[in-house]
């Protein structure tokens, strides 16, 4: 057997999901993580995940990650002690920013703390103009001075970000080897190599960002790497970059920035190819895990790509998926706030000592806990029976909250739910109806070891009539490992006015970014016959401050692709801002190159119709708190394992298996599709 591996290190659990390629067999695994080192937790899940289906580390023919290892540190702020070297004059910037506030009428709003201190942030005489051409050479000496000044301070990465270095990268890479040669144990980058686009603050944001976070991620992947290889693993192991695409573990220690939406861009993935595959490819993803919730809307079956988005606060130039967070997940803690209105997250009880009901010293009432009380949740255990839980606990922690707010135990519980579901549906929003999408028009894709439970109340919320709920919704993002290619962005930035006359300029812009685009492909050892290559670039109106990307159709670069951007740009303006301004002039800003290495991925097979009958999955009955039964109603339990394509569920019902558990709300049924995902729908 050759095992396809991936795993998904979340805040919470850590899954892992075992793909057979020659029998198309799925197996599924969960373990706590482990946050003190989360590598310690994966070599766990790994290890008893293969063991479960008779194999070994040396089975395995490919093994891919996700982790937030970059994104918590950066949440947390507990990357390393960092130095900035700039051009002479422009050590504040970083500070300074867009001098935008981050809410306009909060009064006491507050900026994330900058991540290097202000005498860490040295300035040398360099300057390049934006055309290129170098006013005052780079003061090599300054340079070393600066260097020397920053180790002996005692940081433990540098980050170098000069004036207009993406238009001449000459100087950065100066500095980059005096680093190496003074300070060779430090973890260096430069603006150019990270973000090779315009726009000095949020380069030198990011560049900033990717030094901060470098030795995390470094010693963590040094960390992973020994124990896989202790385990006796014998393939390269990859990573989830924000943009959806996998790289090596090298480049992921180099460039950490580009995977601080490392998990969550793997869930979405696989949602696009299950969406695929039951024949919806308009989709909004809702992945609820313990932590947080992150939606994308797809369009077409594709996520929208960004080039630029802010994360806790800090301006980030990398690829990425759109994907919008929000701090409700099942250990989403709920409180009572000074005004007496109840709250849900974002602070969360992580994966210890997690809810009340894990009995492992928390008193605080999380969303998970108020699911148990309503037994939506089972009341005595989850994860098919090995993680026991305690009813009486989340009960008692709820009476609490219920005594503050005057209210009873099950409608506090139910509160909490409401609360939270509200917050989810905020979200879903902005990612939608914000953009120009009306929610109504997708289907709700569930997936996460918490989206079945909330997504039909959520889809209420919104007025969306179909759920769909994967076959393995808990370990969606580990399977998306599974489903996904080798990726690398390329991007320059050359600001033109869209006529006949910048088209040489963009024939060049192309030819530099597909030759970077052929190096990489000869460095991941990516045959022609698997390369893929799309072509974007960002336009906007002359004026305005914002751009949008717009697909460059192949082949040569000629008038008539000009006529198409032109329709592209006007469509994609429109769908943004509801308006065309016809005759304005339009600039071509950032040009993009997406490289994709096409591997081969896991295959899923349609089973054949079994009939309506769903009796023979029946496990039991369990009474369950819902508000349109006016309080307890019993409801007959399902083991997903045992529903067969064709099998109908009537609600209210309960559908467990060992990643999830969904809730079929009254006046809703459920059908098992040939692919065996759950799809639910108005009765």
């Amino acid at each position: 057997m050759a095992w396809r591996v991936g795993v998904d290190s979340g805040g919470t659990f850590t899954d892992i999901c075992l793909f057979d390629d020659d029998s198309g067999r799925i197996d599924v695994w969960k373990v706590t993580s482990t946050p003190q080192d989360p590598s310690s937790g994966i070599a766990q899940g790994v290890a008893e995940g293969i063991a479960r289906v008779g194999s070994s580390a040396g089975d395995i023919s490919f093994f891919g990650h996700g982790t937030t290892v970059a994104t918590n540190a950066l949440i947390q702020h507990k990357g390393v002690k960092t130095g900035l070297i700039t051009t002479d004059g422009f050590r504040d910037l970083l500070e300074i920013g867009r001098q935008k506030r981050p809410d306009l009428y909060d009064l006491q709003a507050d900026k994330a703390p900058v991540l290097v201190a202000r005498d860490l942030r040295l300035e040398v005489p360099e300057r390049v103009r934006h055309d290129g051409t170098v006013e005052t050479a780079l003061d090599e000496q300054a340079m070393r001075e600066a260097v020397r000044t920053l180790r002996n301070a005692g940081v433990q990465a540098v980050a170098v970000c000069f004036l207009y270095g993406f238009v001449r990268p000459k100087h950065e890479d100066t500095a980059r080897r005096i680093i190496d040669e003074e300070f060779p144990g430090a973890f260096a980058c430069t603006g150019h190599e990270v973000a090779p686009e315009f726009r000095e603050y949020e380069r030198m944001s990011t560049a900033v960002v990717n030094a901060y976070l470098g030795p995390v991620m470094r010693g963590y992947i040094k960390r992973l790497a020994a124990r896989l290889t202790e385990m006796g693993l014998r393939v390269a192991p990859q990573l989830t970059q924000s943009n959806g695409g996998v790289i090596g573990f090298e480049q992921a220690a180099r460039l950490p920035v580009r995977t601080i939406l490392s998990g969550p861009s793997t869930g979405v993935v696989a949602a696009q190819a299950v969406g695929k595959m039951a024949g919806y490819p308009d989709l909004i993803t809702f992945d609820m895990g313990g932590t947080s919730t992150d939606v994308a809307l797809l369009q077409g079956g594709a996520c929208r790509l960004t080039s630029e988005a802010t994360v806790h606060g800090y301006p980030i130039k990398a690829p990425m998926l759109d994907i919008h967070t929000v701090g409700a997940g099942g250990g989403s803690i709920a409180y009572v706030d000074s005004g007496g209105l109840l709250k849900v997250g974002p602070r969360s009880c992580g994966a210890f000592p997690g809810p009340v009901c894990y009995d492992k010293g928390s008193t605080e009432a999380a969303v998970t806990d108020a699911n148990v009380v309503l037994q939506t949740l089972n009341p005595t255990h989850l994860l098919g029976g090995r993680m026991p839980v305690r009813q009486d606990l989340a009960r008692a922690a709820i009476a609490r909250l219920a005594d503050q707010l005057g209210m009873g135990v099950m409608e506090t519980a139910q509160g909490i739910i409401s609360v939270v579901t509200a917050n989810m549906a905020r979200a879903i929003r902005v990612v939608s109806v914000q953009r120009g999408h009306d929610p109504r028009d997708y289907t709700l894709i569930a997936f996460g070891g918490a989206g079945p439970l909330h997504a039909a109340r959520l889809a209420r919320e919104l007025d969306i009539s179909r759920i769909l709920v994967p076959r393995n919704p808990g370990i969606l993002c580990a399977m998306g490992l599974l489903l996904t290619d080798l990726r690398a962005d390329f991007a320059t930035t050359r600001l033109l006015t869209m006529n006949e006359a910048a088209l040489p300029a963009m024939e060049q812009a192309f030819t530099t970014l597909r030759r970077q685009a052929d190096n990489w492909f000869s460095s991941e050892n990516i045959a022609p016959g698997a390369s893929k290559i799309t072509r974007t670039v960002d336009m906007r109106y002359a004026g305005q401050n914002y751009e949008l990307a717009v697909v460059v159709p192949d082949g040569p670069v000629a008038a008539a692709t000009l006529d198409v951007l032109a329709v592209g740009f006007a469509a994609a303006h429109q769908r943004m801002y509801g308006f065309v301004a016809e005759g304005e002039a339009v600039q071509l800003v950032t040009f993009r190159i997406e490289a994709a290495g096409l591997v081969s991925k896991a295959e899923f097979q349609p089973q054949s119709d079994q009939g309506p009958d769903a009796s023979g999955a029946i496990t039991g009955q369990r009474e369950v708190w819902l508000p349109e039964a006016g309080g307890f109603a019993a409801c007959p339990v399902y083991d997903r394992q045992s529903l067969r394509a064709g099998n109908r569920i009537a609600g209210p019902a309960i559908i467990e298996q060992m990643d999830t558990t969904t809730v079929v709300l009254p006046n809703m049924v459920a059908t098992v599709e040939p692919f065996l995902n759950l799809i639910l729908e108005a009765a």
